[in-house]
């Protein structure tokens, strides 16, 4: 295998690790990792890793607090690598990761998630028929959300609150002046997976079982091309989950006569198409790859402060 050691040059990759979803600077995918010991008859998304066939993508990941927690987090990795080489035409890189946890775990998980992430020092795979090896340079983990407005921190002046609703957690943080404040950090279980679950309860009781990519649709876009009544019953459902949003933003002391909300994540769709809020004080950013850029503009102002050394 080409030894790239010698290299100077590192390829940044920037992922956001989420519960329902894994977003690079330029791709999203769904986080379900389905493993077979012999080669698959279909074989999209197919990631070859030690012998055993992985397919990539087809369902969400049960939500777990610790992403470690087995290897399914590793191989989802390998496939983000993967699929940013591909749009780069590059199947070799010394590769710095540029990664993220939820905000009131990340001094108490990322010694761990880096060790987890860095367990071998090269790797080579096979992901959708393309030979890749990569070797390590080493992974930094940044403050998930945060991570999507750092380069607009010069927007933020006066008291601002942000709201980072992925698809297991909620992260809220505030920045005033600026500058964010890491006492006023925290992390809720109250991620769109919770209106999912809602919704499917929902619709259940009206004796139907509905796909789960036709929820995500009326979810993200605020329609599908379903019956009227299953329509209204999700988004009765997803109006009662914003609201909800709105209620734990209260609990940590959100108030829009005294500060701007800027919302990041999949949750931003839910509040522009189904909650109640005053548009001249809540900005929402529906760029899902927008934390993982995030943690690439992290990245490389982290490699200037250090002269380009790892």
């Amino acid at each position: 295998m080409m030894n790239l050691s010698s290299k100077n040059e590192n390829t940044i990759i920037g992922i956001d690790h989420g519960y329902g979803n894994i977003k690079t600077a330029h791709c999203c995918f769904k986080t379900g990792v389905t493993a077979y010991d012999k080669e698959p008859t279909f074989k999209s998304n197919m990631l070859i890793y030690k012998e055993k066939y992985y397919i990539i993508g087809e369902e969400h990941k049960e939500y777990v607090q610790e992403k470690n927690a087995d290897d399914d987090y590793y191989i989802l990795t390998l496939a983000a690598i993967a699929k940013e080489l591909k749009l780069r035409n590059r199947a070799t890189a010394k590769v710095l990761l540029a990664v993220g946890l939820p905000l009131y775990w990340v001094s108490e998980q990322k010694d761990s998630f880096r060790q987890y992430l860095l367990q071998n020092e090269s790797v080579s795979f096979t992901f959708n028929d393309i030979n890749y090896y990569i070797e390590f340079a080493d992974a930094y983990i940044f403050p998930q959300g945060f991570s999507a407005v750092a380069d607009k921190l010069q927007d933020f002046s006066g008291v601002n609150m942000l709201a980072d609703i992925g698809n297991g957690t909620m992260n809220i943080m505030y920045i005033n002046d600026k500058r964010p404040i890491s006492s006023k950090c925290f992390t809720e279980k109250y991620g769109t997976f919770q209106c999912m679950l809602e919704v499917r309860n929902r619709l259940l009781q009206l004796g139907v079982s509905v796909n789960d990519s036709v929820i995500e649709r009326v979810i993200r876009t605020g329609t599908a091309d379903i019956d009227e009544k299953y329509l209204t019953a999700i988004k009765e459902t997803a109006t009662e989950y914003v609201k909800g949003i709105f209620r734990k933003l209260r609990e940590h002391e959100y108030d829009d006569r005294l500060m701007r909300l800027y919302v990041v994540g999949g949750g931003g769709c839910m509040i522009k198409h189904f909650g109640d809020y005053n548009p001249n004080r809540v900005i929402i950013n529906t760029n899902i790859c927008a934390t993982a850029q995030g943690y690439e503009f992290l990245a490389k102002a982290k490699l200037q402060q250090n002269g380009g050394a790892v």
